[in-house]
């Protein structure tokens, strides 16, 4: 229906947002038999989390033990405490205390299936697992989902390119967006609308009683008997909030899909007294830049080098993303940065880059450049040539000791995870870059989401500015401000606090 006149509707709970977290928390109150409507601003669901590995940090869960492995929430508490310190201490226990239970409420479903993966965590301090504590959804066959496939979002590569899902399995993101959808919808008392983008908040008596939103047909006003949750990532896709909150990198090279993720929720919230905290922060990493502007989310190095606009090295290329996108962060000239390698990767950039695509297609698309020379290169990218030429022979040098001097290269467990020791060299993560034709891709400053934004206690309520809850209105994932401040701890943080969070939150809507 068009023009001025506006639809009411009425239900228990509000979840504005369908990435993992979101679905997570519609999942808990839909289970607890709380009427439950998901709102989506885009017409498909999963958001970033669609696009995800589908990683997911929940320490001490029956995954784990399963699995064999040696995890427990006290050793996990015991990393948290080395790196944030005294940080959230609140919010960092109830995650804790909480994330067994998320697992073991999320496989009483019959739809979802979690196995544990190996991926180190970040950091080398007390508590670290080196085989890491992240859970994986087990992938999921297309018929399962039935009607409910074309509403899941495809992978970042297809979803860019406007096409469908591929043939085969929903993996990773896919199929864990998939299987929380399956499970919300098969509780009853689940429903899901896309195309609907909540552009403000309804608020009676001092309480949040529900949203008002856009669709294609005209305004909606929804009403919430228990509660609205906002958990509709952040603000990475707005190029004014970004500036506004001096968040390194671009709108243009984050992860998040495109049109979403502007900042909505937080602005929604903000309006009625909401406070917010860490809004320079993001989940940064380094970004192939592609040829039309947008960036590849790139990790996992296993060969080549990064210089910056002087032809230096600048940081230890195979370190945890986040880390190396805050190396990169630090100084404005080292963006772009230059990932030089050689002829022996000639099939393709020896690194994960979400999208993917070979050489001859990165070629084709001028996203990767080719050289006959160090120097022929350094002059297709408007580098000193004795500079690079130089920085790569010192290199070499490393590669052929076996010890990076300068970043300590390949000294950590994450480092050789991805490091390829067929090459023969002394350190499986310093390869020689000595072999033409040499290849280099420009690295631009991505990111897999904001993490500053509104404040929340640790049931997942939003604080006003005072730090008094706002009744009837909570927060999750990246539209929330992460209890990790300016640290990435380790694979699945992202997902697995907003997890945590959202079932916090639903349990609070639950008992009220």
């Amino acid at each position: 229906m068009h023009g001025t006149h506006t639809r009411e509707t009425t239900c228990d709970v509000v979840v504005a947002g369908s990435g993992a977290g979101a679905l997570a928390g519609a999942l808990s109150t839909a289970a607890a038999g709380l009427d439950t409507l998901v709102l989506e601003r885009t017409e498909v669901v999963g958001g970033t989390s669609a696009y995800s590995g589908a990683s997911v940090w929940l320490p001490g869960s029956r995954v784990q033990q399963r699995a064999g492995i040696d995890d427990s929430t006290a050793s996990a508490r015991t990393y948290l405490e080395a790196l944030l310190g005294d940080r959230e201490r609140a919010r960092r226990e109830a995650f804790l205390g909480s994330a067994p239970e998320v697992v073991e409420a999320l496989e009483s479903h019959p739809a979802l299936a979690f196995e544990w993966q190996a991926f180190p965590e970040y950091f080398d301090l007390p508590g670290r697992l080196g085989s890491g504590r992240s859970l994986m959804p087990l992938d999921l066959p297309p018929g399962d989902l039935g009607d409910l496939l074309p509403l899941v979002r495809p992978e970042v590569g297809r979803d860019r390119g406007g096409l469908g899902h591929a043939e085969g399995p929903l993996t990773g993101g896919r199929a864990l967006i998939g299987r929380l959808l399956k499970a919300f919808t098969e509780t009853g008392s689940g429903t899901v609308r896309t195309g609907t983008r909540v552009t403000g908040l309804v608020v009676e008596d001092g309480r949040v009683t529900g949203v008002r939103a856009s669709t294609s047909e005209g305004a909606v006003r929804v009403h919430a008997r228990r509660g609205v949750l906002l958990a509709g990532g952040g603000f990475e896709g707005d190029a004014d909030l970004r500036a506004e909150h001096g968040v390194a990198g671009s709108a243009a090279w984050t992860m998040a899909p495109a049109g979403a993720n502007t900042g909505d929720l937080i602005r929604a919230a903000t309006e009625v007294g909401a406070g917010t905290e860490i809004m320079d922060q993001a989940w940064w990493c380094p970004g192939l830049r592609m040829a039309d502007g947008s960036a590849a989310f790139t990790l996992g190095f296993r060969g080549g080098l990064a210089v910056d606009a002087d032809g230096l090295r600048f940081a230890n290329e195979s370190q945890p993303y986040d880390r190396m996108g805050r190396a990169m962060a630090e100084q404005p000239g080292r963006i772009p940065a230059f990932w030089v390698f050689d002829g022996r990767f000639a099939g393709g950039p020896p690194a994960i880059s979400l999208p993917g695509a070979t050489a001859e297609e990165h070629l084709e698309r001028g996203s990767l450049v080719r050289a006959g020379s160090l120097a022929g290169l350094a002059e297709e990218l408007g580098l000193a040539p004795h500079a690079l030429e130089r920085t790569v022979e010192r290199f070499n040098a490393f590669a052929a000791r076996g010890r990076d001097d300068d970043f300590g290269r390949g000294e950590d467990v994450y480092d050789r995870f991805f490091a390829d020791p067929s090459h023969g060299t002394p350190n499986p993560c310093l390869v020689p870059v000595d072999r033409p034709p040499y290849f280099a891709a420009r690295l631009v400053l991505s990111d897999l989401g904001t993490k500053g934004g509104l404040r929340t206690d640790t049931e997942g309520r939003v604080l006003d500015r005072g730090g008094a809850p706002l009744p009837g209105l909570y927060a999750a994932g990246n539209t929330s401000a992460s209890f990790t401040g300016g640290h990435y701890p380790a694979p699945g943080v992202p997902i697995g606090s907003a997890m945590v969070f959202a079932h916090r939150a639903a349990l609070d809507m639950a008992r009220h």
